[in-house]
């Protein structure tokens, strides 16, 4: 498996673990605040293989003790359970981020017990769906089965949504509350303009809407906190 990049250490990616996190590429949606917008459609170089990864881990060990799968969409890659169960043998708990577009693929992954921790990004309300992950159609249906997977699952998870000043409002978030109700944690993580974001023109929303947001789930939800603000 071709690896396309490798954060070698962090204390934010995993939630209560010293971690790495390790890039995948590919990915079906192409939402216009995509930070890894290069990781797209797998044109960027790699960085090394997975017998690199492996070998990187092995260096590792008693230093990190969890590695954050993220992307592009890991569960594109049908390769993605071996490498999981490698990096499980070598003791490192494992953190996987989602697009939720995959159940099947999510579902066989945590029946076997290779992921401790799933992050799925919540894109918007359902009506904006489509529009907010940059396709003019979607099947949420993938989406709804991901997020009862989770819902009534063991496996530790949550919900989190990046939110953009231009995609998003209180109405959403009224419609999202509902959608995850019962979910246990549920972030709200303010968009940050970077060099890879595919479309120009976009905005993080004030401390203040983003607390306005956030109360809107409170209802809802278990957990609810706002990141990536002062």
């Amino acid at each position: 498996m071709i690896i396309h990049g490798l954060q070698k250490m962090t204390l934010l990616d995993f939630p209560g673990r010293v971690a790495c996190t390790v890039f995948l590429g590919g990915c079906e949606f192409r939402c216009p605040f995509c930070h890894n917008s290069e990781l797209l459609d797998m044109t960027a170089p790699g960085v090394m293989d997975d017998g690199e990864l492996l070998r990187f881990l092995k260096t590792r060990q008693g230093l990190l003790d969890g590695v954050a799968i993220t992307g592009g969409e890991p569960l594109l890659r049908r390769d993605l359970p071996q490498l999981l169960r490698s990096i499980r043998a070598l003791g490192y708990k494992v953190k996987l981020d989602t697009n939720g577009n995959h159940p099947e693929a999510l579902s066989a992954v945590l029946e076997e017990g290779l992921v401790d921790y799933v992050a799925m990004d919540i894109k918007n309300s359902p009506e904006k769906y489509a529009r907010t992950v940059g396709l003019q159609k979607l099947n949420l249906g993938p989406i709804n089965e991901s997020i009862q997977l989770l819902l009534h699952g063991s496996t530790p998870y949550e919900f989190r949504t990046t939110v953009v000043e231009e995609l998003h409002t209180r109405a959403d978030f009224e419609a999202i509350g509902p959608w995850i109700f019962g979910a246990k944690a549920y972030y709200l993580q303010a968009f940050t303009d970077r060099d890879s974001v595919p479309f120009g023109g976009l905005h993080a929303p004030t401390r203040e809407q983003l607390e306005e947001y956030s109360a809107c789930m409170q209802p809802f939800v278990q957990y609810t906190a706002i990141r990536g603000v002062d």
